[in-house]
């Protein structure tokens, strides 16, 4: 019985309605794609045309047994059991089993490629292999939990405020895996098995490359979904933000001052609510009489503006009623057309939706772009729906529970288009979330509405270093935290402090909170709009805090070029800035997780403090020399060692091997 056929270097398999293809996809790499009753579709949700890959051929060896390769991965393929099903396997060059699918041909039964009917629709999926032992498990982008290694835990595959589902794993037994499929779903790495699920898709679609160090297998990934650009110079040094600088003279003198004591400053920031109307896409002009001569002394200034933008249409926008009559909008599958309610009632638009972006593009060009304004923040990508019922709404794209979470990058790329249609050549925008292929549109990713305590900030090394893993190299987080946070308490000064030592090492430096107590805001006529919060800038914090926050910003700035170096690394090569111990030193066991320190680039290791009160930390030291750049001391590797952290110190140290 034919159960398998050969196109080109594609292998295909057909049995009980699946076909089946494994095909060499990039350098050292393989693409596999199942569908049930149909061929499967060639979806390009992140996955870029694949380079060719040398040494690269499927062969059948006989009416049981093919085999795909693809430099240093094969896939061998052997259809056994009652049923017949197509059993595979992924080694590397050496013949050594990276990952398998979990057998099932037996009197269980089980089936390792399981399409469950939905009636009248598509299917649930869940794609199982087996469970390794000793294996480690790092990216999938960012999740709100103090883990590094992923082995034994459950995620949820969808977007919330402050996490951001990347699913892209790199293995310690030398493998990347991309689960290329926008589905609402989870995945559970067990011990027994690891289990990828999706509530409803129409096929099978993952990616899978092979590598001796986690370098090449982030050069893979990013060759298979896209490089980030390069980071342009005003995103090497510092931003200042706060929520809110409610008028255009409030920004400019905040500007102003940094200048007057000779503080380095790139970018500042206008946050949310600066529009009449949400969704108007526009200076509100009560308050921002003058956007061109706003953004001209700032530049004078050598300061670029950042201006926020939300996704959300209010009911009330002078854009809503032609938005919605063109279905621009996301639709609600049932009830009331309102996403989220925020001061005002909305809809977000359609992210994936050509006319949609092409829409929002030209109404930010004409009210923002043109004024000179360069960089965006573009809030609430997940989106953040009022209530997170994923099966509650439509895309143009599909119904969210399928295609959901490839919202925010399809967010990023209405911007990216825009900007390069426009002439610009290194577009980076902030945004709140993040899917597989969002670096390729100058996406930056900050991790969201967090508390402004320590457990939180915990949280954010975890975060930072495996959303570098999953393909996001550009990273930041609001450095004190976004909620609360009062800057004359000195508990939360000395979090601001610790917090603004770690950012100098962060890929993107920026001051952001919602700091307590808020200030109330009137219109003119006495109508109150939003809250503006309490003073944030680097001066704001007390006499303690200021000489030390003006030592980290200048030493930011000191680091310019090593900075710029390690964004090109992550422009050409697709290797992150923040990186685990076990990138760096992937044969050292101590280092597997290590999550309370990492590499800043291959130069700095640094060892943020994380506890209140410390004044020392334990730090382990790989083979090598490594010279404190505070104090000069050099310490030998291949030991831990208790160092000194006074409160003006982050421990740093430097590598001294050649």
């Amino acid at each position: 019985m034919n159960y398998f056929e050969c196109d080109g270097q594609r292998l295909i398999f057909r049995n009980h309605g699946e076909t089946l293809f494994i095909e060499p996809w990039g350098r050292d790499s393989l693409r596999v794609r199942s569908a049930l009753m149909r061929e499967p579709a060639d979806e390009r949700f992140a996955l870029l045309d694949p380079a060719p890959c040398e040494e690269a051929a499927a062969v059948i060896e006989d009416d049981r047994h093919a085999s795909v390769r693809c430099g240093k991965i094969r896939a061998v393929v052997e259809v056994s059991g009652w049923k017949e099903r197509a059993h595979i396997t992924f080694v590397n060059q050496r013949d050594e089993i990276l990952l398998r699918e979990t057998e099932g041909e037996n009197a269980l039964v089980l089936q390792a490629r399981k399409f469950e009917p939905i009636l009248g629709g598509d299917f649930s999926l869940t794609a199982t292999f087996q469970g390794m032992d000793g294996e480690h498990i790092y990216g999938m982008g960012q999740y709100q939990e103090e883990y590094l290694d992923w082995k034994g835990c459950t995620l949820e595959l969808a977007h919330r405020n402050s996490q951001a589902s990347v699913p892209v794993i790199l293995s310690s037994r030398g493998y990347g895996f991309l689960w290329h499929n926008p589905a609402i779903g989870s995945v559970s790495f067990g011990r027994n098995r690891t289990t990828w699920h999706a509530d409803s898709t129409r096929q099978l679609d993952y990616w899978i490359t092979a590598g001796d160090r986690p370098e090449d297998i982030s050069r893979n990934y990013a060759k298979a979904t896209g490089f980030v650009p390069m980071m342009p110079e005003y995103g090497l040094g510092f931003w200042q933000c706060k929520l809110r600088y409610w008028n255009q003279e409030q920004l400019l003198e905040v500007a102003r001052e940094y200048k007057r004591r000779n503080l380095p400053i790139d970018v500042i920031v206008c946050d949310f609510f600066h529009w009449p109307h949400m969704g108007d896409y526009r200076f509100d002009p009560e308050f921002f009489p003058d956007p061109g001569a706003m953004v001209r002394e700032l530049k004078e200034m050598g300061i670029e503006l950042m201006v926020s933008v939300w996704p959300q249409i209010a009911l009330t926008s002078e854009n809503y009623p032609e938005m919605c009559q063109q279905g621009l909008l996301v639709r609600a599958e049932y009830g009331e057309q309102v996403g989220m309610r925020f001061v005002e009632d909305s809809m977000f638009f359609d992210a994936t939706n050509p006319r949609a972006r092409e829409y929002v593009w030209k109404k930010c060009k004409q009210n923002y772009y043109d004024y000179g304004i360069r960089v965006f923040w573009l809030d609430e990508a997940e989106p953040e729906y009022g209530t997170y019922d994923f099966k509650a709404y439509r895309y143009a794209l599909g119904p969210n529970q399928q295609v959901g979470n490839v919202y925010p990058q399809l967010y990023a790329r209405t911007f990216y288009d825009g900007m390069r249609a426009a002439g610009q050549e290194n577009p980076v925008n902030l945004l709140r979330c993040a899917w597989a292929g969002s670096q390729r549109y100058g996406a930056l990713v900050w991790s969201g509405d967090i508390m402004s305590d320590w457990k939180d900030f915990r949280r954010q090394i975890c975060a930072g270093i495996n959303m570098g893993v999953a393909g996001i190299p550009w990273w930041t987080t609001d450095i004190g935290g976004f909620h609360q946070g009062n800057p004359d308490d000195p508990a939360f000064r000395e979090l601001l402090i610790r917090w603004f030592q770690w950012g100098c090492y962060c890929p993107v430096m920026r001051l952001h909170g919602d700091r307590q107590p808020s200030e109330p805001v009137y219109r003119a006529d006495g109508t109150r709009v939003l809250n503006s919060g309490a003073k944030n800038e680097v001066w704001s914090f007390g006499e303690e805090a200021y000489p030390i926050l003006v030592k980290y910003l200048e030493r930011r700035e000191s680091m310019r070029d090593y900075v710029r170096g390690l964004m090109r690394q992550a422009h050409e090569e697709g290797t992150p800035l923040l990186r685990g111990m076990f990138y760096e030193c992937p044969g050292d066991p101590a280092c597997a997780d290590l999550k309370d320190q990492y590499f800043f680039g291959p130069r700095y290791l640094v060892a943020p403090v994380l506890n209140p009160g410390c004044r020392e930390r334990s730090v382990y030291f790989p083979e090598g020399k490594w010279k404190n750049v505070d104090t000069g001391e050099v310490l030998s590797g291949g030991q831990c060692r208790t160092v000194p952290a006074p409160l003006d110190v982050i421990p740093v140290f430097e590598r001294m091997d050649p």
